[in-house]
Order: C-alpha cells, then sequence, then structure tokens
C-alpha cells in the first residue's frame, strides 16, 4: 500500500512581515480612534463645565447688582432722614449749631489770622 505524501511548504517570511505590518496598522488606527474619542470626550465635559460657571458668572453679576441697588437704596438721604427719625434724632435749631473758629471765612478765627500774617509777610507788602 503506498502511503498519501503530504506536500510540505515552506514557511514565506513575505506572509508574517506583511501580518505585522497590517497588525502594527491597525493598533495604531485603534490607538489614534481611541484618541480622538478621549478628546471629544474631554471636550464635552469642558463644555459643560464652562455652560456651569457661566451660569454662575451670571447669577454672580445679578447678585452684585441687587447688592448695589440695595446699598444706593441703603445710602439714599430720605431714608436715612427717616431712620434718624425713628430713633429719636432731630436737625439742630440754628441756637444748637456752633462753628469752629478755624474755619469761619469772617473777619475772625483762626484762617483770618494766618491769611493777615500771609499778606504782612509777603514781599511787596507795607
Amino acid at each position: 500500500m503506498k502511503k498519501a505524501q503530504r506536500l510540505h511548504r515552506e514557511p514565506d517570511p513575505r506572509v508574517r512581515r506583511v501580518l505585522g505590518v497590517a497588525l502594527a496598522t491597525s493598533a495604531l488606527l485603534v490607538a489614534g480612534a481611541l484618541t480622538v474619542v478621549g478628546v471629544r470626550l474631554e471636550q464635552v465635559h469642558l463644555a459643560y463645565r464652562l455652560d456651569a460657571l457661566r451660569g454662575d458668572r451670571t447669577r454672580a453679576a445679578e447678585t452684585i447688582r441687587q447688592l448695589e441697588i440695595e446699598v444706593a437704596t441703603l445710602r439714599s438721604p430720605s431714608r436715612l432722614e427717616a431712620r434718624a427719625r425713628q430713633i429719636g434724632l432731630v436737625a439742630p435749631g440754628r441756637d444748637q449749631v456752633r462753628l469752629a473758629r478755624e474755619y469761619v471765612s469772617a473777619g475772625t478765627g483762626l484762617a483770618a489770622e494766618r491769611n493777615r500774617a500771609a499778606a504782612l509777610t509777603a514781599p511787596g507788602a507795607r
């Protein structure tokens, strides 16, 4: 009986090289695709964060405007007068007002004396 002959093939080194190149190319393509997906995911995350921060900034600006209005209202002269009356303060009468001599612009007081002294010591004075 005759035994069936088997053909023996030598492995082709080119096939192994082509397979390696194809595997490396596939790995690079997968790595590139994963990088693009990762970058896009980070972009979406940052866009959500930016929207949240813009909302916070808008709310803070609105709060600042409201507080500025409140401060202006609290500092208004009519409100201060009303509050002063509530706690018992009244406007002073003419007999209750005393002027400091240093700031009186008439012919008396320290300011007038200084002006006279400066005029006398100035060059060209008598």
